[in-house]
């Protein structure tokens, strides 16, 4: 069977369950389904220690009556499972309690040209298994032939290749095909009570976009051996540079903040900041689901509901946070096209980048931190307080002088989106959540 009718199949088998959910009593139902294929390989010091290489298929129900909600799913397939899992469901689905808000969307007369998005690539199913060995292996043989390294954490690659179809008996009947590459490499250098570790990847949808071996291993290199030989610090205040992974970090955390699920349930010290300023005038952050070929980009939304370009803060006003379509109802808002199904996710979440380059935001500074890695929790989304344990480069005059170790920061989301003094050029989708270099005026840096 062509993968092409076996996706004719799952389209129809979908519609066929709507319709037997509607049949045996239920209000709404909503069918989807994945058909995907993964490949991953993980090797370390030379040899592979890690090796999965297999195709899947899992279908999940929503089941509406009278207000109250069961869920359902199964990667058995057959006919007779499913049948019996949606008379189940329905039947569940009395038993819970009713939620006024609860249903599914209602269809938008809108559409997203799927073709435009850029999913797929289909490329990625002609390399064989060997190739995408030897793409590990040499990421890590050519990080080892650097003698400043003394370990390997491993290298990884990995594809994904994904049939999705959305059903519901709001006559929503969509699919699409999307596919994930990805190479990754963690390392160690020095020595005993001197050791540090960092790591790179590329993860992109099309293969000949990720970065080479070579790439991927000179960045790993260099992100570990420049923390050879940290120094401690004094605690102060002063100005922290976030490299572009650690802004998209606190934009991981920003989004925790902006998500609907967390107003509606009062977690978030945003709740009721609509329409309030929130950063200074240099803040723009967006969401967007239909930029061509990012990994975040997807044509609809679990629920159906069309993904769009929203602005979340447009110059340091919050002007509106993502919701589903459950999430929407309770707040009276609108659905943004983020639902997972029963939660809220990114799409491609990023802080607009400003003119400035990296070099032009470091050589002004007469001291401080260039933040480069984090670790530990210490995020509250209640009160917007963030406090991690930190990893960094000290910076005295403009130049990088020394790495740091052992530090604390410290700060709260809100002042640091209001103490923004600087935003870089160098914003790169490396995933959903992504920002460029950014210069907070001031953070707490716990030292000695």
């Amino acid at each position: 069977m062509t993968a092409e009718k076996a996706q004719i199949k799952l389209t129809e088998l979908a519609e066929d369950l709507v319709s037997l959910g509607r049949r045996k009593g239920a209000d709404e139902i909503e069918v989807s389904i994945l058909d995907g294929y993964e490949f991953s390989v993980d090797v370390r010091l030379g040899k592979i220690e890690n090796l999965v290489e297999a195709g899947s298929r899992a279908l999940g129900l929503r089941v509406i009556k009278g207000k109250r909600t069961a869920f359902a799913s199964s990667s058995d397939l057959s006919r007779e499972t499913l049948e019996r899992l949606v008379e189940n469901a329905v039947k569940r689905a009395a038993l819970s309690n009713p939620d006024e808000f609860s249903g599914l969307p209602s269809l938008s007369p809108q559409r997203v040209d799927i073709h435009s998005l850029n999913l797929f690539d289909p490329e990625i199913s002609k390399l064989n298994s060997k190739e995408k060995i030897a793409l590990a292996l040499e990421t890590e043989r050519i990080a080892l032939e650097d003698k400043r390294i003394t370990n390997s954490h491993g290298a990884s690659f990995e594809t994904n290749e994904i049939k999705a179809v959305l059903a519901n008996s709001n006559g929503f009947l969509q699919e699409y095909k999307q596919t994930i590459c990805g190479l990754s490499l963690g390392l160690q250098a020095g020595e005993t009570d001197n050791r540090v570790e960092d790591y790179w990847f590329s993860t992109k949808r099309h293969f000949h976009e990720l970065e080479s071996p070579e790439e991927v291993a000179r960045n790993a290199v260099r992100r570990t051996v420049r923390q050879l030989y940290p120094r401690k610090i004094k605690t102060q205040k002063v100005p922290v540079i976030f490299e572009p992974m650690m802004t998209s970090w606190l934009l991981g955390f920003l989004f925790v903040c902006v998500s609907g699920v967390s107003i509606y349930q009062k977690t978030s010290f945003l709740a009721g900041k609509l329409g309030k300023r929130i950063g200074n005038s240099r803040v723009n952050v967006i969401d967007n689901g239909i930029v061509s070929g990012l990994l975040g980009t997807r044509p609809f939304d679990a629920e159906g509901v069309p993904c769009q370009r929203t602005v979340v803060i447009d110059k340091g006003i919050l002007k509106n946070y993502l919701c589903n379509t459950y999430a929407a109802r309770k707040l009276k808002l609108k659905s943004t096209g983020n639902s997972t199904g029963t939660g809220v996710n990114p799409n491609n979440f990023y802080l607009e980048p400003g003119e400035a380059s990296p070099e032009k935001i470091i050589s002004p500074l007469e001291k401080g931190l260039i933040l480069i890695r984090t670790l530990g929790h210490g995020l509250n989304p209640v009160t917007g307080d963030i406090s991690r344990g930190a990893f960094g480069l000290w910076v005295e005059n403009g130049e990088v002088v020394y790495p740091v170790s052992e530090v604390t920061i410290s700060g709260n989301l809100g002042e640091m989106l209001n103490n923004i003094e600087m935003i870089g050029n160098d914003l790169d989708f490396r995933s959903p959540v992504c920002g460029p270099t950014i210069q907070i005026r001031e953070l707490t840096v716990a030292g000695e």
